[in-house]
């Protein structure tokens, strides 16, 4: 007994009627599931066509009216010369000098010594780096410390348990660039507030992943410590640690390159660094300076990307990243 194909579907000739049934369902269930898709995608379509024409309507100026001119603010925003963007980036002197700020980048040389400076972009970019760095660890040592608490297998799904997920749920709730702009009124400008803001999210976006891999532990060495009289602290460090350490590292590192990025946007509300030069040279139409700046971010976020892949690698090893690729 065999099926036929007829224009593209089967056909239950010489099946016995119990196959015949298995088929029929089989046919119902691809009609449905082809339907549904069906709905699915028109309701996705009609709400994304309400979504946009919302935004558009709430938008100061028409988007897709102005859509034409989109090309007119960059063929008036470029630079004098290419070389322009290389003397912005390295504070040299310009040949178009007219006395004005935008082209005066000696001015904006950061001395550390009388015959030694470092660059004002570099120094900016310096500074956003150090947020980002000084965030990551602060954010991923209290994470550390309040996963424990967070984990059922570890505390049970008591009051405590409640209590620490709730307060995670807390600090991941808002923005880092609404707790900064909200820190930088109290504390005024500058890197204190855009780090405050940063750590408090990364405490709860890591908090969050850390106890999950907690909870994914085995189990099993945890009990043999238990059942040698280990108290809950030993039995956390010695059983449960060495098991998520590697993934905590891995989450810790792609939360840097996160904070990379937030350290550089919160820049642009006041909390310093380069997106705050950013701002004010896109401002004040420094398109010499504003390129240069670009061109410094995707440098560097590139580089903390790769070296950050690389140390994952190396931390808990190729193999992981083979998952799904079909590696031997």
């Amino acid at each position: 007994m065999a099926t036929t194909l007829h224009n593209g579907t089967l056909s239950p000739e010489g099946l016995s009627a119990s196959s015949r049934t298995v088929m029929r369902h089989y046919q119902q269930q691809l009609a449905t599931r082809r339907i549904y898709t069906v709905i699915s995608l028109v309701i996705f379509l009609v709400i994304l066509a309400a979504s946009l024409n919302f935004a558009n309507a709430a938008n100061s100026g028409k988007f897709f009216e102005r859509l034409p001119y989109f090309f007119d603010f960059m063929k008036t925003f470029v630079p004098d010369s290419p070389l322009e963007i290389f003397r912005a980036m390295f504070d040299l002197p310009s040949p178009y000098a007219d006395g004005s700020l935008k082209y005066n980048y000696v001015a904006d040389r950061v001395y550390i010594t009388d015959g030694f400076y470092i660059p004002h972009f570099i120094y900016q970019l310096i500074i956003t780096l150090n947020i980002a760095l000084v965030s990551t660890i602060i954010g991923t040592s209290f994470a550390f410390v309040l996963c424990f608490f967070a984990s059922t297998n570890l505390v049970g799904a008591g009051l405590v348990r409640w209590v620490v997920r709730r307060v995670m749920e807390v600090l991941r709730a808002f923005p880092e660039i609404v707790v900064a702009g909200l820190l930088t009124a109290i504390l005024s400008i500058g890197p204190i507030a855009a780090i405050i803001a940063i750590s408090v999210h990364t405490i709860g976006a890591l908090g969050k992943l850390f106890f999950e891999v907690v909870e994914n532990a085995d189990m099993k060495p945890d009990e043999g410590l238990r059942a040698a009289g280990a108290n809950w602290l030993e039995r956390v460090r010695f059983a449960i640690v060495p098991q998520v350490l590697p993934n905590f590292v891995s989450y810790a590192l792609l939360r840097a390159e996160i904070n990379v990025r937030a350290s550089t946007i919160i820049g642009a509300v006041g909390g310093g660094g380069i997106g705050e030069v950013f701002r004010l040279s896109i401002g004040n139409d420094h398109a010499s300076k504003t390129y240069a700046i670009i061109i410094l971010l995707l440098i560097t976020i590139i580089a903390v990307d790769q070296f950050s892949s690389w140390l994952r690698r190396r931390l808990i090893g190729q193999q992981s990243f083979e998952f799904g690729r079909g590696a031997a």
